[in-house]
């Protein structure tokens, strides 16, 4: 017993000092690079914008679950995309945004994005363009403000599964995830095992994939993304039943990653947008994060699709 409470003793010393360094370290950082984008107050608190400048159609870029820095993780698109006004929003938990907020359903989401696209005065209509779990989020903002939107593009978008109801709602409580962020152990991964979280492409400059790291550290299961996180069952009951409107183009992009997920995808896409006058649903080899190597191809199956609308 006194010897496991010596080792009790010395793991929590440990961690005590790790946890100091790594508050120190992560002070350091912020000081001393500087944030891109703009962080913008709206009702649920404040978002960070990463702006390109472009002098063309407006394009709002939302990120998939959990992506510490949306500004940098897109950055390969972002190029491509060179021309258009391309606008990548952070959530309340990402980026440079507040990492806590009013909870993460699908209204307030909307809301605070449709707030901070007004306060930036951004041209209508403007394109809707997201990765991942955002699919609810563009779903969601399509319907409460279609004269806004001129078209939604899907990056392996998620899409609303039926289910078997409401779960119960998410009360704050100790995370791991956090305490993983807190205590310098996700700082220590992303040091020693840098490829374990990297994206697995080599469009992104050295300075971009040392900036994700950081950020990695930084946000890592923050309140905001927990809570989301836990809202993905209720999220999604929202929406049965819920297609976008009938004359709103949509693009879908559907990544095949060489297993019966895409078959799967490919049907609940086209089931989507079954009443959509006008939609294409493209397939293309390579993994979820299809904006990591595929982001020629996306950019220029977007201008194509936006040019013949």
């Amino acid at each position: 017993m006194r010897r496991l409470g010596i080792t009790a003793l010395v793991v929590v010393g440990l961690l005590l000092v790790s946890t100091a360094v790594n508050a120190a370290m992560e002070g350091a950082e912020k000081s001393g690079i500087p944030a891109y984008g703009e962080r913008v107050p709206v009702r649920g608190g404040v978002l960070n914008v990463y702006r390109s400048g472009g002098e063309g159609q407006p394009i709002v870029l939302l990120s998939g679950l959990g992506t510490p820095a949306p500004g940098l993780d897109f950055a390969p698109l972002v190029r491509e995309l060179g021309g258009f006004d391309v606008l990548v929003v952070e959530g309340l938990g990402y980026g440079y945004s507040d990492m806590e907020g009013p909870p993460r359903s699908n209204e307030n989401i909307s809301t605070e994005l449709h707030d901070v696209l007004a306060r930036l005065q951004v041209r209508q209509p403007y394109v809707l363009a997201g990765h991942s779990i955002a699919g609810f989020y563009m779903l969601d903002y399509a319907n409460r403000y279609r004269a806004e939107v001129s078209a939604v593009v899907g990056i392996d978008a998620t899409i609303p599964k039926p289910g078997d109801g409401q779960v119960p709602e998410p009360e704050p409580g100790f995370s791991v995830e956090r305490a993983l962020a807190v205590t310098g152990i996700v700082r220590a991964v992303t040091f020693v095992a840098p490829g374990l979280l990297d994206p697995d492409s080599d469009a992104y400059t050295d300075d971009e994939l040392h900036r994700m790291r950081l950020m990695m550290s930084w946000n890592f299961g923050n309140p905001a993304v927990a809570d989301e996180t836990a809202r993905i069952a209720n999220n999604a009951a929202a929406l049965r039943d819920v297609t976008y409107p009938d004359d709103l183009p949509v693009l879908a992009f559907i990544a095949d990653e060489s297993d019966d997920s895409t078959a799967t995808k490919l049907s609940s896409a086209e089931n989507l947008l079954a009443n959509v006058s006008r939609h294409q649903i493209l397939v293309i080899r390579g993994s979820h994060y299809l904006h990591w190597t595929e982001s020629i191809r996306i950019s220029a199956e977007v201008r194509e699709f936006l040019i013949s609308e």
